[in-house]
């Protein structure tokens, strides 16, 4: 399922962002939330490319990484998916349909691995998906 080699870490590390802000966008990141995280990256993520990062780890696992220390920057939610929506549009080669369509599915089961998906988490779905189409 090997969709590009030309990826570097800083993909993976803007998909853990990604990740995060959906996960925060209701100003709550809950245990269920990564744990559906780790899933996915597990599931779908490492079977993308064979990209190892400094330590010879696949990089696919810096999204939980990420996901994990972002909180410690207190970084705005808005402000990374923004930020990741400017690394899709520098970085076009690397959203092939495969990894778009792995984006929205990680997306859409974080936002409903607690209570279902809520009002933010929508919007925030509803706002890369259209992004993601062009």
């Amino acid at each position: 399922m090997e969709t590009t080699n030309n990826k570097d870490v800083t993909f993976y590390h803007n998909l853990g962002k990604l990740f995060y802000a959906i996960a925060a966008a209701d100003k709550v990141v809950r245990d269920e939330e990564f744990s559906r995280l780790q899933y996915c990256v597990l599931n779908y993520w490492l079977e993308i490319d064979d990209l190892q990062d400094a330590f010879g780890t696949d990089a696919a696992y810096l999204i939980e990484i990420v996901f994990e220390g972002v909180e410690a920057f207190n970084e705005d939610p808005q402000k990374m998916f923004s930020d990741f929506l400017d690394y899709k549009d520098e970085h076009p080669h690397f959203f092939t349909i495969e990894i778009k369509n792995i984006i929205l599915q990680t997306g859409w089961e974080l936002a409903r691995s607690f209570s279902g998906v809520n009002k933010s988490e929508l919007i925030m779905l509803g706002k890369l998906e259209l992004a993601l189409s062009v």
